[in-house]
C-alpha cells in the first residue's frame, strides 16, 4: 500500500474509444492531477488492450500518478501497471498479490455487500469501493449501493474506500461526507469539454 492515505479523484477511463482519442482524453485529464487512474476496456481485441493500457500506463508515469488495471492480472503484469482493480469474478487478491508483487496496489469491488468488503480487507485488498452510489451512465443496470455503508466501513476497517457510479461534481459532496477517500468517475471528467479543468475542480473538494 502507499505510504501516504490514497485520498481524491480516481479516474476510470471511458470504454469505444479510439487508442489516439483515448490517450488524449487521459492525457488531457492528467492535467488535473488525480490520485489514481484505471484502465477499463471491454474491448474484445487483447493486442488493442495491451496497445492501450500500456499508452495510458506511460502517460500516467510521466505525470507520476499511480496506474491500475481494471479486471486482468495478467495485462497489469505485462504494462507494468502499480495494481490492479479486481471485481467479483476477477480472482484471488492473495494470488494477483503475488503476480504483481508486494508493493503493487490492489483494490477490490465491493458493490452493496458487507461481507464482501470484510473478505477484501481480511486478504489483504489495499482499497475498497462501493457503488453504484448513483445511476451510473455508464452501468445502467448496476446495483446502487447505500451511502451509510461508507460510514460503517470507516468504522470498521483501515483502507481506503472509493465511491463509483454516477459521481459528478454536483453530488460528490455526498459520498465525501459519509467518509469516502476516493471518487471513481468515468463520464463527468472524460465527457467534459476540457477533462483537465473538469479534474482539477474535483480536487477543490478534497482540499475543502
Amino acid at each position: 500500500m502507499p505510504e501516504a492515505r490514497l485520498r481524491g479523484l480516481y479516474l476510470v477511463t471511458p470504454d469505444g474509444l479510439s487508442g489516439e482519442v483515448l490517450v488524449a482524453r487521459v492525457a488531457q485529464a492528467l492535467a488535473g492531477r488525480p490520485a489514481l487512474v484505471q484502465y477499463r476496456s471491454k474491448q474484445p481485441d487483447p493486442a488493442v488492450r495491451r496497445e492501450q493500457a500500456g499508452a495510458v500506463g506511460a502517460l500516467c508515469r510521466e505525470a507520476g500518478v499511480p496506474f491500475i488495471v481494471n479486471d486482468s492480472v495478467e495485462l497489469a503484469r505485462e504494462v507494468g501497471a502499480d495494481g490492479v482493480h479486481l471485481g467479483r469474478d476477477d480472482g484471488d487478491i492473495a494470488a494477483a498479490r503475488a503476480v504483481l508483487g508486494s508493493g503493487s496496489l490492489i483494490g477490490a469491488s465491493c458493490y452493496d455487500e458487507w461481507p464482501r468488503a470484510e473478505a477484501a480487507v481480511a486478504a489483504g485488498a489495499d482499497y475498497i469501493a462501493f457503488g453504484a452510489v448513483f445511476a451510473s451512465p455508464t452501468k445502467p443496470a448496476t446495483v446502487r449501493a447505500p451511502l451509510d455503508l461508507f460510514a460503517r466501513a470507516r468504522g470498521a476497517f483501515d483502507v481506503p474506500l472509493a465511491a463509483i457510479g454516477g459521481i459528478t461534481l454536483e453530488n460528490a459532496a455526498a459520498p465525501l461526507a459519509a467518509g469516502a477517500d476516493l471518487l471513481a468517475v468515468v463520464s463527468d471528467v472524460f465527457d467534459a469539454p476540457d477533462p483537465g479543468a473538469r479534474a482539477a475542480a474535483y480536487r477543490t473538494l478534497f482540499a475543502a
